[in-house]
């Protein structure tokens, strides 16, 4: 058998057998983070006896991660959405929450290693028949592991993995292959080498055991599969639900009994957004399930696998299975469910080109005739509010505001009004958040504090919550109320790279250079690929006068998005402040090139080609960049001091006429360069009226200074 051995770990550091924790990563075991279960199964006790904070602090990304700790150390904070029974449960986690849980999960490793006192070493084993979630869990851990804290050994048979995972091995980690001799314990009995595959779940690579395995009786095999998942549910451990358990009922003698077993993992698996896992168990599951006898299983089933598409991108797929399932059944609640799904796909999933908002509310609207008919009153009454809190969303992305509004205010009305207080919880904090939502797009910014501020106290650990409260706050000009919304919402929630960009821009307009910088760099820490992060830092550092550090993540920005038009715009920017033209007109023209209406570009190479004398280039510039951003006064006063430069004065005198007529104008300065204008066309009046015009607008307090100039 071949291994393949990656290693990351300290320069001049020995490698020995010893580990921390050791986990195989087969997702047969144990389906998603099968691997990272096992190492937290070993961990977490001794973190929790000593620093029980930093397992609280990660309660979330740990419990999601390993269930089975919740004893141990308590359910963490709970939502409205994991605490919602199945069939109230109206949210879907996006694809990339599992993200947010691994990189929580590398800032609980480097938190136990310091307290430990030295460097933690992992191993993992199988990683290429590991879930999309331990593989993506490593792919982070091998980029931010610090290596003094965390060391870390993959293996793997040398099958494909996923390709961000294959990046940060090469990127990080060294490689070496070796041939290992199967180890078998002197098992000659066919039954008994049988059994062991069995008990291996399935996953070992034994060539005796698999053609044992192969060979045996039928229903010999069963009872083998039967056994095994029996014993396997005695134990207790329920991530064992979501591989092994499953597996082996699969292959059992009951098939009634794998098919509900297939059911209640993929309930667990969209309820936590574990969307490749879903895909492949609920894909399984359906072949169990005979669709002329349990049509509603065998829907349900397949109406997860359209879930688990339309939230991994691939809205087409999702659409050509929903409309198979339609044509196999006619119970009502399959075409609810579906014509709600196959709406969402056009107003949300689908790429810009293939949204169609009026076929949704085609679908949404025959889903609403339908739900009028529903004989029970309480599914009536919930599902014509849900849907017509769907059809709300389409009138959103229509620009049907106040429609919007009527569809869920209307809603949230009948809810109240028609059902107990204690059902659907969750669907009515989804209401009063969606009518915040669009008070906000209406400008009615009271309206839209008072509703989110309502959501919160129904829901205070659900962070997005507080993302779009700091939103509202900060268009109010309540910018410390908007902080500390963000600032609130990091505390409670695994790494959200959204919270710390915004944040951000929230200490820059306080003057918080120094936070605004950090919090951008833990962005870029998160998630390197983030360009407008990688911009915005680099151009703070090169404002801070940090030109080596502004033009390192100017290069490290162009490694992960080579040619980017405005990544080569600020590199062309440093290269002008160090008096390097020729390199900053290089760069200039390599971003027009990639991006022809690129402003900064076409303003800065306006600027450079002036200082030789090449007006027409710097007019032709301007002008383009003023087709893009005709209302920009900077762009009007450049071009009309290049047409002063030139001799043309007349031109030049119009230009900052209109440049005047513009909000965020300096007022003074283009009065100072149109009364040379009026001097040089021989008006002598208007020079002495602007001149002293420009006298009042410069001790004005609202003058505006600082503004880009190219001269």
């Amino acid at each position: 058998m071949t291994s393949h051995t990656w290693r990351l770990q300290p320069e001049g550091t020995a490698h020995d057998d010893w580990y921390d924790a050791r986990a195989d990563c087969h997702r047969r075991l144990r389906g998603p983070y099968t691997g990272l279960g096992t190492l937290l199964r070993s961990l977490v006790p001794d973190a929790h006896r000593a620093r029980p904070g930093l397992v609280a602090h990660h309660a979330v990304e740990i419990l999601s991660a390993a269930p089975e700790l919740k004893d141990l150390i308590g359910a963490g904070p709970q939502t409205l959405t994991s605490l919602a029974v199945p069939n109230e449960r109206t949210r879907l986690y996006p694809a990339k929450r599992t993200r947010r849980l691994a990189h929580g999960i590398v800032e609980f490793l480097h938190g136990h290693a310091r307290e430990l006192g030295h460097a933690l070493a992992l191993r993992f084993d199988r990683v290429d028949e590991a879930d999309h979630t331990d593989q993506e869990f490593l792919a982070i851990l091998l980029r931010r592991a610090l290596p003094d804290l965390v060391m870390v050994t993959v293996h793997t048979g040398g099958a494909d993995l996923i390709p961000e995972l294959t990046t940060a091995l090469a990127a990080h980690a060294t490689h070496t292959v070796a041939q290992h001799p199967y180890e078998q314990e002197n098992l000659t009995e066919p039954h008994k080498l049988a059994q062991a595959y069995v008990e291996s779940d399935g996953t070992s690579h034994d060539p005796a055991e698999q053609a044992a395995y192969r060979r045996v009786d039928a229903a010999e095999r069963a009872r083998l599969h039967d056994q095994r998942a029996a014993e396997l549910r005695r134990s207790g451990d329920w991530s064992l639900r979501l591989g092994a358990i499953p597996y082996h009922l699969e292959h059992g003698s009951d098939r009634e009994a794998a098919a509900d077993a297939f059911l209640e993992a993929a309930e667990y698996l969209v309820s936590m957004g574990f969307y490749h896992s879903l895909l492949d168990l609920a894909g399984r599951g359906t072949a169990l399930v005979d669709p002329a006898e349990e049509p509603r299983k065998y829907w349900v089933l397949g109406t997860k696998v359209t879930t688990a598409l339309a939230v991994l991108g691939q809205p087409e797929e999702a659409e050509r299975r929903y409309i198979e399932l339609r044509a196999m059944f006619h119970q009502p609640m399959l075409h609810i469910f579906s014509g709600y799904a196959l709406a969402m796909l056009y107003t949300r999933y689908y790429p810009p080109e293939l949204k169609d908002h009026q076929l949704a509310k085609a679908h949404l609207n025959n889903v609403l005739a339908l739900a009028s008919l529903l004989p029970d009153h309480d599914q009536r009454v919930f599902q014509s509010v849900f849907n017509r809190n769907g059809l709300a969303l389409v009138e959103l992305h229509l620009g049907n505001l106040t429609e919007a509004l009527r569809l869920v205010s209307t809603g949230l009305a009948d809810i109240d009004r028609e059902l107990p207080a204690e059902k659907h919880r969750l669907h009515r904090s989804v209401l009063v958040h969606n009518r915040g939502r669009v008070y906000t797009a209406l400008g009615r910014l009271e309206e839209a504090l008072a509703d989110i501020s309502t959501v919160i106290e129904l829901d205070p650990n659900y962070p997005d919550y507080y993302f779009d409260r700091a939103d509202v706050r900060r268009r109010m000009g309540d910018l410390p109320g908007a902080l500390a919304d963000y600032s609130e919402s990091i505390t409670f929630t695994a790494p959200f790279w959204e919270m710390h960009y915004n944040r951000a821009d929230v200490r820059l307009e306080l003057g918080d250079l120094a936070g605004a910088i950090a919090d951008l760099g833990y962005v870029l820490e998160l998630e390197p690929d983030e360009l407008d992060a990688r911009i915005n830092l680099a151009s703070l550092l090169r404002e801070q006068g940090d030109a080596a550090g502004s033009l390192a993540q100017v290069e490290e920005g162009l490694r992960h998005h080579p040619g980017n038009a405005r990544l080569l715009c600020a590199r062309g920017l440093l290269a002008l402040d160090a008096g390097a033209d020729q390199a900053a007109l290089r760069d200039f023209d390599l971003a027009l090139t990639a991006e022809p209406d690129l402003v900064s570009a076409l303003a800065n190479r306006a600027a450079l080609v002036l200082k030789t004398g090449d007006h027409r280039t710097a007019v032709a510039d301007l002008t383009r960049a003023l087709a893009i951003e005709a209302d920009n006064p900077d762009l009007l006063y450049n071009r009309g001091y290049v047409h002063q430069s030139a001799g043309d004065w007349e031109l030049a005198r119009r230009d900052y006429t209109a440049a005047l007529l513009l909000p965020g104008a300096d007022r003074a300065d283009l009065l100072r360069q149109r009364a040379e204008c009026h001097l040089a066309l021989g008006d002598l009046t208007a020079n002495q009226t602007d001149l002293a015009a420009a006298e009042s607008a410069a001790s004005s307090p609202n003058a505006v200074a600082d503004s880009v100039r190219v001269s």
